[in-house]
């Protein structure tokens, strides 16, 4: 296994682990902000406003986007198992 395998495998890594965690990471960034913009408005500086809109976010996040993270970890999975003997050999 030479080093552009290696370098493969890890850009392949990084990428998958970039979708996955992307969306979920975008939607709670966006629920932050819009909170935090509606706690500047009415000065309500109540640090635990943010915690459960975050959380429903991220759950519904995972029930619409859930089956597509679970096919492209799925796939990258298959791909990396079936590689294993070609890079051992």
């Amino acid at each position: 296994m030479g080093p552009e395998h290696v370098m493969t495998m890890g850009r392949d890594a990084a990428e998958v682990l970039l979708l996955m965690a992307g969306p979920i990471l975008l939607v709670v960034l966006v629920i932050g902000l819009v909170v935090s913009i509606f706690q500047a408005a009415t000065q309500i500086n109540e640090a635990t406003l943010t915690f459960i809109p975050k959380l429903i976010g991220v759950f519904a996040t995972l029930i619409i986007a859930g089956p597509w993270m679970l096919s492209v970890f799925s796939d990258y999975l298959k791909h990396v198992l079936t590689s294993i003997p070609t890079l051992a050999g």
